[in-house]
């Protein structure tokens, strides 16, 4: 199977919001979405001292669209208008569709904000089709333990299988639009071959550590874009790594963005905006 080469690395750019360190590689200068991925923001890695705040997203509203949250130190209470809530811990990943419309609220729990402690969380954010943006809203929180965890390569690589199918094995969730999505953690040394069906989006995020992907050399921090030339992705590291890996189908539609709203038309974000204000996102 021949291996998709390099098109870009985009690194991502620095925009913290109050005292959370946040980077953001999508959207970027040089990339505006990697269709059907739209958005990813990488909070820490920090150090939350006790007695802190902790993270700072209070009630707000999605509609349109699936944000899955990666909870890699630290821990995340969520809770929203569809009456659901959990608190996950680290290793643990959060998968939301908002649909037609959610409140939710994503912050650190009491218990993590009195005592403190090392925080790091991603969020990605799946835009919907057209047929499925105004879909009954849904919230699914998996601990680590509920994750299928494939070890590979003598143990240095661990394929922590989210979504999809991965040689014979399914993943904790079922996704609306057939998305494959994993984080992947690599020992310095450890290899490893991906599947990238072709026709399909790759997203690849380098979260930490130094990778080889096929013929580049990739550093932290960076979103690495792939041509539409094979059907796999090879990787090793070359120092201990983590990376974010998923793959969909390209939707093809047109996008438009206010906020926390993500539809297809102008007309459809106004009516969201009405749709909120009158209360009706659950």
């Amino acid at each position: 199977m021949p291996s998709r080469s390099t098109k870009a690395l985009h690194p991502a750019h620095r925009d913290d919001i109050g005292d959370l360190v946040t980077r953001r590689p999508l959207p970027g200068p040089g990339v505006e979405q990697v269709d059907p991925f739209l958005f990813l923001n990488h909070h820490g890695p920090q150090t939350y001292p006790p007695g802190s705040n902790g993270l700072p997203f209070g009630p707000h509203p999605h509609r349109g669209f699936e944000t899955v949250t990666f909870i890699l130190e630290g821990s995340l209470a969520h809770y929203d208008s569809g009456g659901h809530e959990s608190v996950i811990e680290a290793g643990g990943v959060q998968w939301m569709t908002a649909g037609s419309g959610l409140v939710h609220a994503e912050v650190s729990p009491e218990a993590f904000k009195r005592a403190g402690g090392p925080m790091e969380i991603l969020q990605l954010w799946v835009n919907l089709p057209a047929r499925l943006k105004m879909t009954a809203p849904a919230y699914t929180g998996l601990q680590g333990a509920d994750i299928p965890a494939l070890t590979r390569d003598d143990g240095r690589v661990t394929v922590n299988l989210i979504a999809g199918e991965f040689e014979g094995v399914s993943g904790a969730m079922r996704s609306l639009t057939g998305v494959f999505m994993s984080t992947v953690e690599l020992r310095a040394g450890g290899r490893i071959v991906l599947p990238a069906p072709a026709g399909r989006s790759v997203f690849l995020y380098v979260v930490r550590g130094g990778l080889r992907v096929g013929e580049t050399d990739v550093e932290g921090f960076r979103l690495v874009e792939l041509n539409d030339d094979g059907d796999t992705v090879e990787i090793e590291a070359t120092s201990d790594a983590v990376i974010l890996f998923g793959h969909a189908e390209p939707i093809g539609e047109p996008v438009v963005a206010h906020g926390p709203f993500v539809m297809n038309t102008r007309e459809e974000i106004v009516q969201a905006i009405r749709d909120y204000q009158a209360g009706k996102f659950g």
